[in-house]
């Protein structure tokens, strides 16, 4: 296909955000639980709040397919077009359909609320990082309540990119089209 028959969707700082993102998930998620790669695992997590604010804010001021305006919709719409998808008969956007929008902002909230009570854990445990004064003199018990919040919204982030790369499969074979490649090089057919 030449560029002619393409569109450029996706701008080079939603692809770098997005790729980023994988790779600091991947770190963060393997290097949980041992004490050798606690450093890792915590750069990987602030690497992630810091994508995850960079994203929203581009949310508001980037370009036309990266504002949310332009894809986040009721959840009602976005499980109306998950519905039409299973029938095969989905609507295809240019930018992200009304599921991948609500997928955006689910993941982008599961995202925050593991990064936050990671650094909330690591205040309590280590005494160290952002939260460490914040969380001074909080109980075992209450620590162990974070912990587990922390592990069920990582575990949730973890089910929701298995759900998203379904999501991006299905689409690609109803549409005939790689949104794979689309999130490396940027463009899609007309």
């Amino acid at each position: 296909m030449s560029q002619a028959q393409e569109i450029k969707v996706w701008d080079p700082l939603v692809r770098i955000f997005h790729w980023t993102l994988v790779a600091a998930f991947a770190v963060a998620f393997l290097t949980e639980g041992e004490d050798s790669t606690m450093f890792l695992h915590s750069w990987a997590g602030y690497t992630i709040l810091g994508l995850v604010l960079f994203r929203l804010v581009w949310g508001l001021i980037g370009t036309r397919y990266a504002r949310f305006t332009d894809f986040v919709r009721s959840p009602t719409t976005a499980l109306a077009y998950g519905k039409d998808l299973m029938l095969g008969r989905a609507r295809r956007y240019i930018g992200h359909n009304p599921a991948g929008g609500l997928m955006i902002v689910l993941l982008l909230v599961s995202l925050v609320m593991t990064a936050l009570m990671g650094m909330a854990l690591l205040g309590i445990e280590e005494q160290a990082g952002p939260l460490a004064g914040l969380m001074a003199g909080v109980g075992h018990g209450t620590g162990e309540v974070i912990e587990e919040v922390h592990e069920f919204f990582a575990n949730a982030t973890l089910f929701l990119v298995v759900f998203h790369v379904l999501g991006v499969l299905v689409e690609s074979l109803l549409h005939r089209e790689n949104l794979v490649r689309s999130m490396f090089n940027g463009r899609k057919s007309v």
